[in-house]
């Protein structure tokens, strides 16, 4: 067996999705500033995407490394060069990416089998649970990662434990309160995780396994601060060994360039649609635009796009629209050159397809609303930017985030879906924006909300802030157990 090493090395587990990937490749660069060494477990074709992140670390003198595991797509049963979430040709591939991922433990084995020293710590995605087996078969401290809220951690961990979602019997839609929290909370089934609603035993078993490997961790990381929900971090501390709370990790990813003078911070390129959006935003008064982007994973269906294009007209504030590459399609391409939209918007609206610079967009001072469908990296970003949101909610723990945007933290206003796969239909996307852009009122006070959850957020990345000094307290307790051992 190998030895432990002295210099303090962290091995990173990431799933390979994009909503993950950013957060963990934003945590390597955080733990590395710290002067840790860190891995981190990619497949090719993710690398590719993360080469950056690789460069950037170069330039700036810091420890960091991809190992790379080919990703087994075909033995899955998925389509080659499937290697990332955002490349399944539908939402019911999902099932054979997770076999996937399972399958990696074995060359991860492996190739720790053959080093000479062992990584310090393995700090695993809560998706990946076989990591308990590998940590422990090693003898390696494991920490759990999670890339969600602390609330959305607690209300889920106390509809499960209460079962009280089963008390609606087989409605979706019969509202019940979520026990035990400090805010009164209500939800419906169909506002659940999907998994929550899975009655088959391949998902309460895959459940269970979550929860097993978070429970036996060393603690839980979490991409929170603690002032954004600290009654929320208190209640989860119950449930689980240790949490620190290391968020936002976009805003210290932001420090960490600044600080080190980088040019090209933000990863800021002359790709055609930087340029588009930050010229335009550069043309529009203080708080006047609306930002409409929907993530990676989104699948948005042709009609529901129209409407929303339909909305973002109507509502006659300046808007950008990006339009995710896999909701770009032949049939609303039809419509949007039928309509003429972008041309008799020419001047007040842009559409971009694919990819846009979200932090830049949000950090603009003519960025006035965001109407997202409530990741929690894109509400961590419009918090850090202090940019009030218009939430859409769509799957996951989206409808969860955007109780938490609306009605703890005040700094919203909600579409009015109440599900997923809900035609939202145009005057209720223009209702909303004009309740989020309102002068004075209502939008006054949300626009006065973000702009204090933005200084908390910048105060707890700063040297003696939260987040950073619970950065340094995980790695005091992670060596201090080996020092120990």
């Amino acid at each position: 067996m190998a030895s432990q090493t002295h210099h303090p090395h962290f091995l990173l587990l990431p799933l390979m999705s994009q909503s993950h990937l950013i957060p963990f490749t934003q945590m390597a660069k955080l733990l590395a500033t710290n002067g840790v060494s860190v891995t981190i477990v990619l497949t090719p074709l993710n690398a590719t995407r993360f080469n950056m992140v690789i460069d950037q670390a170069k330039a700036l003198n810091l420890k960091i490394q991809f190992h790379l595991l080919p990703f087994p797509s075909a033995e899955a049963g998925l389509p080659e060069g499937c290697e990332n979430m955002d490349t399944l040709p539908s939402l019911q591939y999902n099932h054979l990416f997770f076999a996937a991922s399972n399958m990696l433990k074995e060359p991860l084995e492996k190739w720790l089998s053959e080093l000479e020293t062992l990584p310090t710590c393995i700090v695993s995605d809560i998706c990946l649970p076989w990591t308990t087996n590998v940590a422990s078969k090693f003898n390696i401290p494991r920490v759990v990662f999670h890339g969600i809220s602390c609330f959305s951690l607690l209300c889920s961990h106390n509809i499960s434990h209460s079962e009280v979602h089963e008390n609606v019997g087989t409605s979706m839609s019969k509202p019940f309160v979520v026990p035990d929290l400090p805010h009164t909370i209500e939800l419906t089934k169909a506002q659940l995780p999907e998994a929550m609603n899975q009655n088959t035993k391949a998902w309460k078993h895959a459940i269970d396994q979550f929860k097993a490997a978070e429970l036996s961790a060393e603690g839980i990381l979490v991409n929170t601060f603690e002032e954004l929900e600290s009654m929320y971090v208190r209640g989860y501390e119950k449930v689980v060994r240790k949490i620190w709370c290391i968020g936002p990790l976009s805003l210290h990813d932001k420090l960490i360039l600044d600080r080190f003078g980088r040019e090209d911070n933000h990863n800021k390129t002359s790709t055609d649609e930087t340029e588009l959006c930050l010229n335009f935003l550069s043309s529009k008064k203080p708080c006047s635009v609306v930002y409409a982007c929907f993530g990676s994973l989104s699948r948005i269906r042709a009609s529901q796009l129209k409407e929303l294009a339909l909305g973002l007209e109507a509502s006659s504030h300046p808007f950008i629209w990006v339009i995710g590459k896999n909701d770009c399609c032949e049939e609303i391409e039809k419509w949007l050159e039928e309509e003429s939209f972008e041309e008799r918007n020419r001047g007040r609206g842009i559409i971009v397809r694919g990819w846009a610079p979200q932090v830049e967009i949000l950090s603009h001072p003519s960025t006035g609303g965001f109407l997202s469908h409530c990741g929690w990296n894109s509400a961590l970003e419009a918090v850090s930017a202090g940019v009030p949101m218009i939430a859409w909610p769509m799957i996951a723990e989206q409808f969860l985030n955007e109780k938490l945007i609306v009605e703890v933290l005040k700094i919203g206003v909600g579409i009015g879906v109440e599900a997923g796969e809900v035609l939202v239909k145009n005057e209720d996307v223009k209702k909303a924006i004009e309740q989020v852009m309102e002068q004075g009122g209502d939008g006054e006070h949300r626009r006065n909300r973000a702009r204090e959850m933005k200084e908390k957020a910048h105060k707890a990345v700063q040297d003696g802030g939260s987040s950073a000094s619970n950065c340094k307290l995980f790695l005091q307790d992670i060596l201090g157990m080996l020092h120990n051992s």
